[in-house]
């Protein structure tokens, strides 16, 4: 196991510093939209973000009681994802940015996921999408070539069938991403025409892709006012024009 956590935390903290070249400043600019519009109207006692403790993914969030755990240095509670020392129904939303595809055992790290999430929690998990030139990038990628092309990119179809076996049901989602993996600012610029058009021609195409999912015991089920429901539905999560580069530069 000790190997394992050596590998994971030496992959994120890669992709951590990949995180602030202009690729992958594109790719964190639009999560960081996508993470706020998911955490934003989810309420409770405790919210807990696994994984890239230098960027708060929470942040929108209202739950007072707030942290990081990971095995990176920076993080408030330093562990395994898939040795969570927390409490089995003692947590209300869990942020996972990207922990799945740096880790030795995701489906593991979920099972810990659906252990420390109250019924009716949510989790918010981020990757990248394995039907995008991302994806196509990789694969012509040399082992040596760093982060994120050394992750073991998960498809969206796989994960959503990992959580609907551990009882999770999905309830919001978004693809964005859709420039080429240039490694110029420059020409991510220029390809910037392709956010619009594909999310209009070939949505599930994008490099990177955000899910939201709930989860569900059988015979219980939280009732909400209609008014709560109404907003729920209205606020689903759906791609969010990018902002700016010029905000992290």
């Amino acid at each position: 196991m000790q190997n394992g956590a050596q590998k994971y935390n030496g992959g994120r903290s890669s992709l951590s510093g990949w995180f602030s070249t202009p690729q992958g400043s594109y790719v964190l600019d639009w999560e960081i939209a996508q993470f706020d519009s998911a955490v934003d109207d989810v309420f409770g006692f405790r919210a807990v973000q696994i994984g890239l403790p230098e960027v708060d993914f929470l942040r929108q969030n209202r739950i007072q009681f707030r942290f990081t755990l990971a095995l990176e240095p920076g993080a408030a509670l330093a562990a395994d994802p898939l040795q969570l020392p927390l409490a089995s129904q003692s947590v209300d939303l869990l942020a996972l940015p990207h922990v799945l595809e740096f880790h030795e055992h995701p489906h593991g790290v979920l099972r810990e996921a659906e252990r420390v999430l109250r019924p009716e929690g949510q989790v918010v998990i981020s990757g990248f999408n394995t039907a995008s030139l991302w994806r196509a990038r990789q694969l012509f990628s040399p082992r040596q070539a760093g982060s994120p092309w050394d992750a073991r990119f998960i498809g969206l179809l796989r994960l959503r069938d990992w959580l609907r076996v551990l009882g999770f049901e999905l309830n919001g989602g978004a693809f964005g991403c859709y420039a080429p993996p240039f490694r110029q600012r420059l020409w991510l610029d220029r390809f910037a025409f392709m956010e619009k058009a594909g999310a209009r021609w070939w949505p599930v195409a994008g490099g990177v892709y955000i899910i939201r999912a709930i989860k569900r015991v059988a015979g219980m089920r939280l009732v909400t006012p209609a008014w709560r429901r109404e907003r729920a539905r209205r606020r689903q999560l759906a791609p969010i024009p990018q902002r700016s580069h010029k905000n992290h530069e």
